[in-house]
């Protein structure tokens, strides 16, 4: 049944209170204040950076597009990759309430999640795409990869993959208590065990040994005697294998946080302040990942540069 998990006993620690020390009472005073000043920090330098930085990279290939009636299909994924980071910045905006939590009814947060996850899902299998581009043009003769060279059918999949990974997503945050008013995370803390669960094995596990693999085909097999150096390749799309490095560090750290607020709850346990305070920080990182991704689109890929 979808009732079968009660998560009505689960709430942020932050909330429930029971200081035995001063020394306690300091502690998590300073961790509320790094917790804000983190968020100021990211309102204030990272978003800017990351929605100018995405703005002027759709400018580009708009404009590229429109004098050249055609747009190359790691542009197309790159493009792709921007929309979802934009959209993933814009949903940050919930951070602003930090220390303390967005207000809403367990229906809104679930929307939330929804639009969150579905950009998050395409971010990262956009980026796998966009890889498999990259091995084609340093090794032509692999023609199992032949099927990245239909972009348009390539995007369509990722956005129905996503769509159907953020609806799973969705149900499994709980499909009861909609009406009630809810502290609200992007990744709800109300929702059942298997949510985080899928989250780690379809938005990281899967996609990061798909990108080690990537990586690792192309550091270990010989390329062709006519392409050009593998210090020139990677210098040539430089963009793509940066927001894949930063991408695998920056989710590695909030993934792994998923997974141990996972374990708390089936240990049915709320935790501690203090890992409340790691998670908070993993959520930013991730956040900031985004913003620095984008950035990094707009410094290395040859047609924005």
């Amino acid at each position: 049944r979808m009732t079968s998990h009660n998560m009505t006993w689960i709430s942020y620690p932050s909330k429930n209170l029971d200081f035995t020390s001063p020394e306690e009472i300091e502690a998590f005073i300073a961790s509320q204040n790094i917790i804000s000043r983190l968020m100021h920090c990211y309102i204030a330098f990272f978003v800017p950076i990351g929605l100018i930085a995405g703005i002027c990279i759709l400018i580009i290939f708009i404009k590229n597009y429109l004098q050249h009636k055609v747009i190359e299909n790691l542009d197309l994924f790159l493009l792709h990759f921007t929309i979802s980071n934009i959209i993933m910045i814009f949903l940050s905006f919930t951070v602003i309430t930090r220390p303390d939590y967005l207000k809403a009814t367990h229906l809104a947060c679930n929307v939330l999640s929804f639009f969150f996850n579905f950009s998050y899902f395409n971010s990262q299998h956009v980026l796998i795409l966009a890889l498999l581009i990259l091995l084609l043009k340093r090794f032509p003769q692999r023609t199992a990869l032949r099927g990245t060279q239909r972009p348009i059918l390539c995007v369509g999949f990722v956005l129905t993959y996503s769509f159907c990974l953020s609806l799973t997503a969705a149900v499994l945050a709980g499909t009861d208590n909609y009406h009630l008013e809810t502290d609200c995370q992007l990744d709800p803390l109300f929702a059942w065990p298997e949510y985080e669960i899928v989250k780690f094995t379809f938005g990281f596990g899967i996609p990061s040994f798909l990108q080690i693999l990537c990586f690792t085909l192309l550091f270990a097999k010989e390329a062709p005697a006519e392409a050009p150096a593998l210090r020139q390749h990677i210098r040539t799309y430089a963009a793509a294998y940066v927001i894949s490095i930063t991408i695998v560090i920056c989710r590695l750290f909030y993934n792994v946080m998923i997974l141990f607020r996972t374990a708390l709850k089936l240990q049915k346990s709320i935790g501690t302040p203090k890992n409340e305070f790691v998670m908070n920080i993993a959520e930013i990182v991730l956040f900031c990942e985004s913003c620095a991704s984008l950035a990094f689109i707009l410094c290395f890929h040859k047609p924005c540069k």
